[in-house]
């Protein structure tokens, strides 16, 4: 009845033919998973992705993190509604088995849930490529083969270093699955990007060693993205240590503008 009556109230136009919106029910302190996993289910290459799997694995009997959670969104995805709740119990379940860390009543923090989710499918899917073995011990250092979470989210940064003596400039490639970024009051996710971009100068106690110099130099820093992903999942700081309150402050109440 609710669930109509929100229909109702928003209008039916605002609900595409083939879209459900359901709320996940809040199990004490699991709203940090919530909203990861309503931000991934509503992220549709990722969602198409999950689907694909469940399809794929409908006789395997083993449980795991995956697979509750190809579970939870074919749940979704089925339902008669358009809007409604459903009650995550069983991928909860599993990721407390999972992690200790999140086998509380705590709060908990959601970027760190998003990594720990993403690094656990791509894992699964690693070794179920390999008929569940583990890395021979010589490969350990060797990079794995990209899943299709890595296809996704996954981009490339340049770490770029310029010696302001010789001007040699220096650069280190890493790939990220998202970006973290600073948020300032009363501002837009372009800007943060911009900000993620500045140029560092290093000086004082934190100068550089240059290889060529062969002795420690000023020299200016910063980083910048090579190669963007299919789906850029941006983790925005909210908390800022103000120095004149000696604590750290949160700035979710700054309005961002795309």
């Amino acid at each position: 009845q609710n669930a109509s009556q929100l229909e109702k109230e928003i209008g039916s136009e605002q609900f595409p033919s083939n879209e459900h919106y359901f709320g996940l029910v809040n199990f004490g302190n699991t709203c940090y998973c919530n909203s990861v996993l309503q931000a991934l289910y509503f992220c549709r290459p990722f969602r198409e992705k999950v689907l694909q799997y469940k399809q794929q694995v409908k006789n395997q009997k083993k449980e795991t993190l995956l697979t509750c959670l190809a579970d939870l969104f074919y749940s979704v995805t089925t339902q008669k509604k358009k809007v409604g709740t459903v009650a995550p119990k069983k991928f909860i379940t599993r990721l407390r088995k999972e992690n200790e860390l999140f086998d509380n009543y705590m709060q908990q923090d959601a970027h760190e849930f998003f990594n720990f989710l993403l690094n656990t499918v791509s894992d699964l899917l690693t070794a179920e490529r390999k008929g569940g073995q583990k890395p021979v011990e010589s490969n350990a250092n060797a990079k794995p083969e990209p899943t299709w979470v890595h296809e996704i989210f996954q981009g490339t940064l340049t770490n770029e270093t310029r010696c302001l003596t010789c001007e040699t400039v220096s650069s280190k490639d890493e790939d990220f699955l998202d970006l973290s970024v600073e948020v300032e009051q009363n501002t837009s996710i372009t800007h943060c990007l911009r900000g993620f971009s500045n140029t560092e100068t290093l000086c004082s106690e934190h100068k550089y060693y240059c290889e060529v110099c062969c002795s420690k130099q000023e020299a200016q820093k910063r980083m910048r993205v090579k190669k963007l992903p299919q789906i850029l999942a941006l983790h925005l700081k909210r908390f800022k240590y103000m120095e004149h309150l000696n604590r750290y402050q949160s700035l979710i109440q700054s309005c961002l503008s795309s």
